[in-house]
Formats: structure tokens, sequence, C-alpha cells
């Protein structure tokens, strides 16, 4: 995979009813969910191009900020933190990551642990 300077992801934080209606047209699952991840790297089989601009568009992570607050009660943790875990789960499935099997779920895990880790480092400074 080519080094980047940069990327950019596009985050748009929306209710049950607009991510269920997302869900529904695009992935044909009629319910809610708490992430979806559009990349758009997808059609390029995944090769970074350079941008004209310069800044990779990875693409956009979709976040249901209630079902958000619904999982930081149900895992006794703050909403900044099941963000923060939302916005991690999305990137990945924007630079490729899946969950789909049980080999690509366990290495999905271990990478968002080790960057929430690295993210409360960088927070604690």
């Amino acid at each position: 995979m080519e080094k980047v300077a940069g990327a950019e992801v596009s985050l748009i934080i929306t209710s049950d009813e607009r991510i269920h209606e997302i869900n529904r047209a695009y992935r044909q699952v009629d319910a809610p969910t708490d992430v979806i991840a559009f990349a758009l790297m997808e059609e390029t089989g995944g090769e970074f191009v350079s941008p004209p601009d310069g800044i990779l568009h990875l693409g956009e992570v979709i976040i249901s900020y209630p079902t958000a607050v619904s999982q930081a009660s149900e895992h006794y943790h703050s909403v900044q933190q099941e963000l923060a875990i939302l916005i991690v789960h999305g990137t990945l499935h924007l630079l490729g990551y899946d969950h789909v099997l049980p080999g690509q779920a366990r290495k999905m895990r271990n990478k968002e642990r080790d960057i929430l880790e690295l993210l409360k480092e960088l927070d604690r400074g």
C-alpha cells in the first residue's frame, strides 16, 4: 500500500430513522444500525491514487447518535468513547477491513483496540 501524507473521511452523525433509510436503500437491511461506511476506494481495487488536491478521500462514515447513546449505556462507558469506537470501526471499513469471517473479525477487533489505545495515549498526552 502506498504511503500518503494525509487522508480525509467525511463523518455524518444522524438519527436512527435516517440510518435506517440508508441501511435499507444501500444494504437492503430493513433496520437501523450503529455505523455504516461508504468507501470511495473500493472501485480501484484498494490502490491509493494521489488526487489533484493532494488529499486522499477515503469515504463516509455515518453514525446513528441515538444508537451510540444506547450502546454507551449498555457497555457502561461514555458517549464520547462509543463515538470513538464507531468512528474507528467505520474508518477501518473504509480501509478495507471487514468482520464477516471469524479471522477477519479478530483482525479488525485487534486493529480497533490498538487504535483506541493509541488515541487514549494521545489524549493523556
